[in-house]
């Protein structure tokens, strides 16, 4: 625990599915401390969101009156701790003004959960990445283009006059885990180890070849039976040919458009280089810090909706 506590302002959370990370701000806007956690959403039930929260905290709380709680992400999943509503596209990034308001037992709290975002037609939903959008935009408030948000769940996102017009969700990461820990190809990769030639010539077959990612991905384990295909390459195709199957169906979002990966170093560098094989040219920023951004661009309008 940090010294000088007594500079908490306010705490900002991102409260994903398996993890769950805090930051204890002072009143410029500056991370006092950073906190993670493996208490993610599915390992709670609603009515143990608070003391999670608390354990994590206990010792920044004041003795006497509140401090402001900002959350995104899987806290206002139905499952979560309460549910927030999505706000429908085409919108702006939702802010403290849609919010839910958290009723805790804890006085020392004031918890407000930020809304997702909704699509009707085709249906489809976002929680969390919406306050990376926004942070993204406070930094960037004339960008007209697309984000690619990659992850667990891919999102393609195309902004225009400040607002999310459309976007697109394609679970890639899930796949990814799924056929490298569940199926028959979990004999066939490693834990780690990249081959960046493997993984460039399994983008580009899925892009031009999409429908015979079936074939090709049984061709891995075929080749490790009978090849002695090495585990990195094994592992790099795969993810070579669910990203290209992936650019394949989400061409419209990218192609001839400015776009910015809003990702974790590595993953965010897999999808430059499989765009940048396609023609297309993506710079990347950090997705922890367009989320911290995004919860600052919150609570600077909180004194307008709070008493």
């Amino acid at each position: 625990m940090v010294n000088n506590m007594e500079k908490l302002s306010w705490i900002a959370v991102d409260w994903g599915t398996s993890h769950l990370r805090l930051w204890l701000m002072d009143d410029q806007d500056r991370v006092l401390q950073h906190i993670t956690s493996d208490r993610g959403m599915a390992t709670l039930k609603p009515d143990q969101f608070e003391a999670t929260l608390i354990g994590l905290v206990s010792d920044a709380l004041p003795a006497t009156g509140s401090i402001p709680v900002i959350c995104c992400g899987m806290a206002g999943a139905r499952q979560g701790w309460v549910e927030a509503p999505y706000t429908k596209t085409p919108c702006l990034p939702p802010s403290i003004d849609q919010a839910t308001r958290v009723a805790t037992d804890d006085p020392r709290l004031k918890v407000y959960i930020l809304p997702g975002i909704m699509q009707l037609p085709p249906a489809d939903v976002m929680r969390g990445e919406e306050t990376q959008i926004a942070g993204f935009l406070a930094g960037h408030p004339d960008f007209d283009g697309v984000l690619c948000l990659p992850g667990t769940h891919c999102k393609w996102v195309h902004i225009s006059a400040g607002e999310v017009v459309s976007f697109r969700t394609f679970m890639t990461g899930e796949l990814f885990a799924l056929i490298c820990n569940t199926s028959v190809l979990r004999h066939s990769v490693g834990a780690d180890g990249w081959d960046a030639e493997a993984f460039a010539a399994a983008v580009s077959d899925a892009v031009s070849r999409p429908s015979a990612i079936a074939g090709n991905l049984f061709s891995i384990r075929a080749e490790t039976l009978l090849c002695d295909l090495d585990s990195a390459a094994a592992r790099s195709r795969i993810s070579g040919l669910l990203i290209g199957i992936e650019l394949a169906a989400a061409r419209p979002y990218w192609l001839g458009q400015e776009v910015v990966i809003v990702g974790a170093s590595g993953i965010a560098t897999a999808y430059g280089v499989a765009l940048a094989q396609q023609g297309a040219t993506a710079r990347s920023v950090a997705a922890e810090d367009m989320t911290l951004n995004g919860l600052r661009a919150a609570h600077a309008k909180l004194a307008e909706v709070s008493p």
